[in-house]
């Protein structure tokens, strides 16, 4: 259920590839937020990468978001670049609409 919102959530447009990076990587961190504490990592791991399969090539968050997990899968494992967005004026309730 958190992996289909968080996909939903990153096929949002953006207007730079920074902020399609920033939320790639705001999914992904809340997709770690939501995995199962007892399940194993790597299938939980592919069964996102194979959900997350179909809107990776048209959508840049989707992208990044995968490429987090593939880099979370390589061994030994290493620190992940996971800087959290910028704070920016994002235009209030009119900008908002216009996305929708």
């Amino acid at each position: 259920m958190f992996l289909e919102r968080t996909l939903h959530m990153l096929q949002t447009q953006t207007d730079c590839e920074t902020r399609a990076a920033e939320l790639g990587r705001m999914g992904f961190m809340q997709w770690l937020g939501s995995l199962e504490g007892r399940g194993s990592f790597v299938l939980q791991a592919e069964y996102a990468l194979g959900a997350a399969d179909k809107f990776r090539s048209t959508d840049p968050a989707v992208e990044v978001f995968c490429a987090l997990i593939e880099d979370a899968l390589v061994m030994p494992p290493r620190p992940l670049d996971l800087a959290l967005p910028e704070k920016r004026r994002r235009g209030g309730a009119r900008s908002r609409r216009q996305l929708i």
